[in-house]
């Protein structure tokens, strides 16, 4: 079998290229300048005692309960992944899928959190709410997304990272990779 390896990762070295970084309003950043605003904004409200919330489906999930850990643990930040199997479950069952975030938003947000919203397609409606529940709390929202560039979530972020393909892979792997990025730039400041 002929490997594809060498393929797959010109691929994802094109796309990490092809990354962008939007304001509100959709002024565009390359990725560099997005990942030091960025990086920037959740330094400051973390400094200043606010959490960060990360949430998403499926695999941003995962990428979601990893990196909530990993800048607690390594950035000293506090911060948290709404996906708890129980919690997720009352939610669904009690309020409906749609609400399964937003309600933990809703009782946990403080004004000056910073929710972090991963959503490979941007269009779920669960992650959709949590965002408008965040910004109802005063809240900073960071928008991972891919796919279509207009999609919703990226529209309600204060900072959106967008990855311009139609492959859930794909996004997923950058999408992780850039919340590294960010936690590395934070905890590099915080050294410097």
């Amino acid at each position: 079998m002929k490997s594809s390896a060498a393929e797959f990762y010109r691929t994802m070295c094109g796309l990490t290229q092809a990354i962008v970084y939007t304001r509100p309003g959709g002024e565009p950043m390359d990725l560099p300048s997005g990942v030091a605003e960025a990086a920037g904004m959740l330094d400051e409200r973390t400094r200043a005692g606010s959490k960060l919330m990360f949430i998403g489906n499926g695999a941003s999930a995962a990428i979601s309960s990893h990196m909530a850990t990993d800048f607690w643990k390594t950035g000293g930040m506090r911060a948290l992944a709404f996906n708890d199997p129980a919690g997720l479950t009352c939610i669904g069952n009690d309020f409906g899928y749609p609400h399964l975030f937003e309600k933990p938003v809703e009782m946990f947000a403080d004004p000056d959190d910073v929710l972090v919203a991963i959503s490979s397609s941007g269009r779920s409606e669960n992650i959709l709410r949590a965002a408008a529940a965040a910004k109802a709390k005063g809240c900073l929202v960071l928008t991972l997304t891919g796919f279509a560039p207009e999609n919703p979530l990226r529209a309600m972020g204060d900072g959106n990272f967008h990855v311009p393909v139609d492959s859930y892979g794909q996004v997923e792997v950058l999408h992780h990779s850039i919340c590294h990025c960010l936690l590395d730039t934070i905890v590099a400041s915080r050294r410097g």
